[in-house]
């Protein structure tokens, strides 16, 4: 246990921290493990792997995302700002070279190999983007910073790859959120209707022109289990499991599920764990939401209020697509369960994005100065939980 009086790094960072977010995250990783060795080995068997492949694959993730996470938690919301920014320039430019040198998966290129090592820049791309247009939208009320141009124009300059890939899926996760984010910075009504017609165009514009897209959307209303296997095969998964699962190890469904290990894991989930299990799961997804909510309307600082809302606003939804999707509620997008799904850089980048909500939801003084760019607060009475700072 570290004590109060304790004036260190780590004991400044145990007493500021929001612990009943901590918790949730830390449930959230170890249950990705464990749900993993119900839908991987089925798919490692299936590709010719050894049983536990993924397994083991995921595990080895897991340490160095729990070093990210902690590792950016420290940080001051300065830092926080600098190093969304490096991460965004450096992933924005892996997505451009994936669009070039990127090998081309189900049709579409989003993978870059750096030597042996496979990455996805655009999972990266999302937690750097929801910080800068919340920096940029905070930064609105200084007449000497274009905050609300600024936040407009990384919009196009990050959706307009995406959709070149083709990533329908995240496309619309970026999209939502900055619109979320510009409504949160005061949205006049006009703008409401503006970016619903933008939106109904573009959506309209991606069936037209992505044949792709235009695929998983028929496949999606046709109804036919022959257009839309996994999603069909998802939904049995969940009638064979009922509400308290056939247990650990007897479901039979996964076997012919493809993406049992990553798009359906829930799936998998509610045939062996039952459905109790998955709303448990729900439960944990909405209380990181809400609790992150309520922290952002505690914070006095702009930067951290926006920051934090779009944080967990893009954990939620991410969360809640992958969930639709395996209802049968929307068309399959591809995306993954936070922490649950198997996959490095989905893994890392989502720690990458914690980090960053962990450090700005810590409790600091108000008007406190970091110079040096980490958090040496000591607890004291009455804490403020906004950050005063000059922006980077």
């Amino acid at each position: 246990m570290v004590s109060r009086a304790e004036r260190s790094l780590v004991g400044d960072w145990w007493w500021t921290i929001d612990k009943a977010l901590v918790a949730a995250l830390g449930v959230l990783m170890t249950s990705g493990v464990v749900l993993l060795m119900a839908g991987g080995p089925p798919v490692a068997q299936r590709l010719g792997l050894d049983t536990f492949h993924f397994v083991n694959r995921q595990a080895v993730f897991l340490v160095p995302a729990i070093l990210v996470m902690a590792g950016v938690s420290f940080l001051s919301p300065r830092l926080v700002r600098r190093l969304a920014l490096a991460v965004y320039a450096g992933s924005l430019a892996l997505v451009l070279l994936a669009l070039e040198f990127g090998p081309e998966i189900k049709g579409a290129h989003r993978w870059i190999y750096l030597g042996p090592l496979g990455v996805q820049p655009s999972e990266f791309l999302k937690p750097a983007f929801v910080v800068l247009v919340a920096w940029a939208f905070s930064e609105k009320a200084r007449s000497d910073m274009p905050g609300t141009p600024i936040a407009i124009l990384l919009l196009p300059l990050t959706i307009v790859p995406l959709i070149l890939q083709p990533d329908f899926g995240q496309t619309m996760l970026v999209t939502i959120v900055w619109a979320c984010l510009f409504f949160i910075a005061g949205l006049h009504w006009i703008w409401v209707l503006g970016l619903g017609g933008a939106g109904a165009v573009g959506i309209f514009a991606a069936y037209e022109f992505l044949p792709h897209v235009r695929a998983r959307i028929e496949r999606f209303m046709s109804g036919d289990a022959s257009e839309s296997f996994q999603v069909e095969t998802a939904l049995q998964s969940f009638a064979s499991g009922g509400w308290l699962g056939r247990g650990p190890g007897e479901g039979t469904v996964k076997r012919i599920l493809p993406d049992a290990h990553t798009d359906f894991i829930f799936a998998v989930t509610a045939e062996e764990f039952g459905i109790a299990v998955c709303l448990v799961i729900v439960c944990v997804y909405a209380f990181i939401v809400l609790r992150g909510l309520v922290l952002a309307q505690r914070s006095e600082d702009a930067f951290c209020r926006m920051a934090v809302a779009g944080l967990v606003l893009m954990f939620g939804l991410q969360a809640s697509i992958n969930m639709m999707v395996n209802l049968h509620l929307l068309p399959a997008k591809g995306m993954t369960l936070p922490f649950i799904s198997y996959g490095g850089s989905s893994l890392i980048s989502l720690a990458l994005a914690t980090g960053f909500l962990i450090a700005l939801t810590r409790r600091r003084p108000a008007g406190a100065a970091h110079a040096s760019g980490f958090s040496r607060d000591l607890p004291s009475n009455g804490w403020d939980e906004g950050y005063a700072e000059r922006p980077a």
